[in-house]
């Protein structure tokens, strides 16, 4: 058997890396958004300039308007123009491109089922790396970048069965790739670990999963506690529907077209705050050790939450595909299930009434278990998905859903690690 766990790892950086790894960023993510615009847009003519913009690539192929979904063809028309316009390392360019065609693909699924979505676009600071970009030690990693490697040493638990630690320090663990990130002046390290284990029975493992709401006051809520407000993003949607307003009036051509100009300056503001909100949501899952993050079904949102207008719909469904993307390349899987009775159900002990929930306080009306609504119904998303995994009886491992302390199993008992009532 398997076990894949992913080890957020701090990074010591030495004195002049930040530049150089900022560098490395920037010139991936240019790889990446080359290789989206060009594959999303079926291979069709990019303009040649020069510069190393991710704005502006220097690529250019055949428009047969289709969609390019094959690395090998994506590889075969971008790689050696993307070494010309970077000081990356091949193998850096191609997990740029790679990244880029495996977010198309899942764009393309989504259009094949009728959902809005656009063209991917990267602008997370995070760079994928894999053994031969990186040599991955016990007490520190060997990074490569455009000035040469660099070597930074990890900052880790001191407590051995703690994770990261217990899975950095463990030989039977072995680095398979990782993902680099920057976060609030600090760099990470998200490292995928495979162990194999013949011996181990598959029925004994154990896994965990991260549930989550979606909402108009509380953007996204995580059964770990975690809470990510929508306080800015209604902010700024009120900002821009009152500038528009105010442009419309004026009827002019002028006015007309600012009116394009706030619209895409509210798209890129939007854009970036759900990058922000993914980046997060999959960092959350991975320090837990989650193999899924599970969303609740997004077809009928719209009847779900009935106070959402259209920018809340269209960002609930651009932060799932965010999610999707980001979470695959931290080896975890994000789901969606049937939201049916999430908001109104006990996690704790399941009993379904309306009367269960006001606004965003719930109280159960059998058990009296209290809490935040739209937390008690991220840990009912999560249990759905256990159930699901339990009715289509695959003989897999135990998977529980992952609270900020302890764990809920399918038949919404809580396992706590301490004393403490989650």
């Amino acid at each position: 058997m398997e076990y894949r766990r992913t080890a957020v790892i701090k990074l010591d950086t030495p004195e002049g890396a930040d530049t150089h790894l900022r560098e490395t960023i920037e010139q991936f993510k240019y790889c990446s958004n080359t290789a989206s615009e060009w594959c999303w847009h079926g291979r069709h003519q990019i303009p040649e300039e020069s510069g190393c913009q991710p704005e502006t690539p220097r690529v250019s192929g055949d428009d047969n308007g289709y969609h390019v979904t094959s690395k090998a063809k994506a590889e075969d028309a971008l790689y050696d123009q993307l070494r010309e316009d970077t000081e990356l390392t091949a193998n850096l360019v191609q997990k740029g491109i790679h990244q880029a065609v495996e977010a198309i693909k899942s764009g393309v699924e989504r259009l094949k089922n009728d959902h809005d979505t656009s063209r991917p676009a990267f602008t997370a600071d995070t760079a994928v790396y894999d053994k031969r970009s990186a040599t991955f030690h016990r007490d520190h990693v060997s990074l490569s970048t455009p000035d040469g490697r660099i070597e930074c040493d990890y900052i880790l638990p001191d407590d051995a069965d703690t994770p990261p630690t217990k899975y950095v320090t463990n030989e039977d663990y072995e680095f398979r790739r990782a993902t680099l990130h920057r976060r609030d002046g600090d760099w990470y390290l998200h490292a995928s670990m495979l162990k194999e284990d013949d011996d181990t029975d598959t029925t004994t493992g154990h896994r965990t999963v991260l549930g989550v709401d979606l909402g108009v006051n509380q953007l996204a809520v995580a059964s770990t506690g975690r809470f990510w407000s929508a306080d800015e993003f209604n902010h700024w949607k009120r900002e821009y529907e009152k500038r528009r307003g105010d442009l419309q009036q004026c009827g002019t051509r002028a006015a007309h077209d600012a009116i394009a100009g706030v619209e895409r300056k509210e798209d890129g503001r939007f854009e970036i705050f759900l990058h922000r909100v993914a980046n997060e949501l999959v960092s959350e899952a991975a320090e837990h050790d989650c193999s899924h993050i599970v969303f609740e079904d997004l077809t009928d949102i719209r009847e779900n939450v009935p106070e959402a207008s259209w920018h809340h719909l269209w960002a609930f469904r651009r932060l799932f595909e965010y999610v999707e993307y980001k979470a695959r390349e931290q080896s975890i899987e994000a789901v969606q299930v049937d939201p049916r009775n999430t908001s109104k159900r006990c996690s704790t002990c399941g009993f379904t009434h309306d009367d269960n929930r006001h606004g965003e306080d719930f109280e159960c009306q059998k058990c009296g278990y209290q809490n935040h609504a739209d937390y008690n119904a991220s840990k009912n998303i999560g249990l759905q998905y256990l159930r699901r995994r339990q009715n289509a009886d695959d003989g897999g491992a135990r998977v529980d859903v992952r609270l900020n302390r302890g764990t809920l199993n399918v038949s919404g008992e809580y396992n706590p690690p301490a004393s403490a009532e989650a």
